[in-house]
């Protein structure tokens, strides 16, 4: 008698579909977040393997900062336009415009003003969930949440009140104003992730590999030198991101190892140019991946703060 054993990475893309398909059977109006970076292009190929050879039945949805990086943008673009879906794109910039979104004086990182650009963009389509490409294994918050993470009326997230998932069953029921976000690589790895894109042979943003770079020491960390700014009509969306006299600059070769906007996006020394190269960074490194995100290190309990209020 014969059987059939799924290995590591079969088993991971399995029950991701699964939940993929569940998103599409239980919700009237989902949207799939989709910002280029690693972990939500993972998301795409699961969507592809999920509904193909139909169309992708959701619209991507992405919040930019106004921070970020170029390469990254274009890839979201391209990729988009490739796979034939609908692309949804807010900005902080037009929250701010708008009077829903207000800085603090003196906020550099703009993450927490994605929180009502998001929660804003959700009430102006009416999306019902949100596919998100978070995994556990990533910050302490992450490692809280359940596939299905139950959002109320304000958007907020509440981790001590989720929903049970006993024996793979899901509770997607939600009332008028309330959503659910959902995350199908929660039980993912940073390892498994680019795994996945190895054996795929996925696309992803040159940023990711080894590549030469202008960056500044600031809080530990290297960051990278924004563009220079070209509109002068408009307000630098990256005045609060450039080096100082105190910041030194230092040509270097370096790759992003998970990717933010340019002001929380620590660059790491990295001779990585290949995604094979790469997988063996993942797996001698002694660090987490989110070690090198500017807005995680300021506070052990920023991320959770931020997804009680309603952030991805």
């Amino acid at each position: 008698m014969s059987s059939y054993h799924l290995d590591h990475l079969q088993h991971l893309e399995t029950e991701a579909i699964h939940i993929m398909r569940e998103v599409a059977a239980e919700f009237e109006r989902p949207a799939l977040l989709f910002s280029g970076g690693k972990d939500s292009i993972c998301l795409l190929r699961l969507a592809e393997k999920a509904f193909r050879p139909s169309d992708i039945p959701m619209p991507f949805l992405n919040v930019e900062t106004g921070h970020e990086f170029p390469e990254l943008i274009e890839f979201r673009d391209r990729r988009a336009k490739e796979l034939g879906a609908k692309l949804f794109v807010r900005t902080v910039d037009e929250g701010i415009a708008k009077g829903f979104v207000t800085p603090t004086p003196g906020q550099i990182s703009r993450n927490q003003l994605q929180i009502p650009v998001l929660l804003n963009a959700i009430e102006e389509f009416q999306f019902d969930c949100c596919i998100g490409g978070a995994r556990r294994d990533e910050e302490k918050a992450r490692a809280k949440e359940r596939f299905f993470s139950f959002r109320d009326a304000f958007g907020q997230w509440d981790p001590k009140n989720q929903r049970p998932e006993i024996w793979n069953l899901y509770n997607a029921r939600v009332n008028q104003g309330e959503n659910m976000r959902v995350f199908p690589l929660s039980n993912w790895t940073e390892m498994d992730v680019w795994e996945y894109i190895k054996k795929e042979k996925l696309e992803v943003p040159n940023i990711y590999f080894s590549h030469e770079r202008e960056c500044f020491r600031r809080g530990g960390q290297w960051l990278p030198v924004p563009p220079p700014h070209t509109d002068s009509t408009k307000p630098d969306p990256y005045s609060g991101a450039r080096p100082t006299a105190k910041d030194p600059i230092k040509k270097m070769v370096c790759r992003v190892r998970t990717i933010a906007d340019m002001i929380s996006t620590g660059m790491i020394d990295s001779p990585a140019s290949t995604v094979d190269d790469i997988i063996g960074e993942v797996a001698a490194a002694r660090v987490t991946e989110r070690g090198t995100r500017a807005d995680d290190k300021a506070s052990e309990a920023a991320m959770e703060d931020r997804k009680k209020q309603g952030y991805f």
